[in-house]
């Protein structure tokens, strides 16, 4: 197999194929002044390729997977594989007003017209149970970073607790938790708008501990800011936040920072500053469940 990645997700990219003893390389991209993009694939030297990029800011980014899609099937490959660590448009699986389009499904027909097999993490689904409901006709693999955000935690020196900012984050939180031998609970969150939430905490107390507030994704930071100022009135020595993926949108880290929490840390899906675990060779893990599969390469 071939790996092939772009400029924005070049080391993680450059990783992956270590991790896979595979030859990378590398799409170019020319913006025009229009905004519109060329793209330029490298020599291609094997009927399996494997593109790599994360989708956060998808719009440019989905077009352009377009283009080397169609350019890679027209060259010659015969299995086309997308390695998106961070999925984009997964949240909108419903119509709630008349009008509303239902991205979740869209976006996932859009990306199985084109690829083979679909490698992500963590993906943020709310009322589907299986990427394969978002995704259909494509062989799609779901992969977790929680096992190396839980061991990070857990091999910190002091005493943690952590908490999920809502129910959608308990299932991120009770992976850490049971599989690192931490102590946590759930908090239950009201929603009014795109920066305006409500944090109940549980009655369940943490004492003078660090509390870590966990979640699989930090966009706006509004729901992890309100949680942290109400952990810290109830006690807490400190609060840190650990999330799979760091989109951190506009202000978020400055509304983090001002709501108390003292650190952030994230995996590689999405390039940050906070990135303190590496997804590579869970990756190339995932990439070689996919080679084991019946699919014709």
């Amino acid at each position: 197999m071939q790996i092939v990645g772009f400029h924005d997700y070049a080391p993680q990219g450059r990783r992956l194929a270590t991790a896979l003893n595979a030859e990378y390389t590398e799409v170019r991209v020319h913006y025009f002044p229009d905004g519109e993009s060329k793209v330029t694939l490298p020599p291609l030297t094997s009927p399996h390729l494997v593109l790599v990029r994360t989708l956060d800011r998808p719009n440019d980014k989905l077009i352009e997977l377009m283009l080397a899609a169609r350019t890679a099937r027209r060259l010659g490959v015969a299995r086309l594989t997308l390695v998106a660590p961070y999925l984009c448009y997964m949240r909108q699986d419903s119509a709630f007003e008349d009008g509303e389009a239902v991205s979740q499904t869209i976006v996932g027909e859009f990306l199985a017209a084109y690829f083979d097999d679909i490698v992500t993490v963590d993906p943020h689904l709310h009322r589907i149970d299986h990427l394969e409901q978002a995704i259909p006709q494509c062989a799609s693999l779901t992969l977790t970073a929680t096992d190396l955000l839980g061991a990070y935690l857990e091999a910190r020196a002091d005493d943690l607790f952590l908490l999920g900012p809502d129910a959608e984050s308990e299932q991120w939180v009770e992976r850490v938790a049971r599989n690192h031998n931490l102590p946590h609970a759930i908090a239950q969150k009201e929603r009014f708008g795109d920066h305006e939430v409500r944090i109940t905490l549980p009655e369940q107390g943490w004492g003078e501990r660090t509390v870590v507030l966990v979640d699989d994704v930090a966009s706006t930071g509004r729901t992890l800011a309100q949680a942290a100022e109400a952990v810290l009135a109830r006690g807490a020595a400190r609060v840190e936040a650990a999330v799979v993926h760091p989109l951190l949108a506009g202000d978020a880290e400055a509304a983090l920072k001002l709501a108390g929490v003292s650190a952030i840390f994230s995996s590689d899906s999405i390039t940050h500053g906070s990135n303190v675990v590496r997804l590579a060779e869970v990756l190339a893990d995932g990439v070689r469940e996919l080679l084991k599969s019946s699919r014709p390469a």
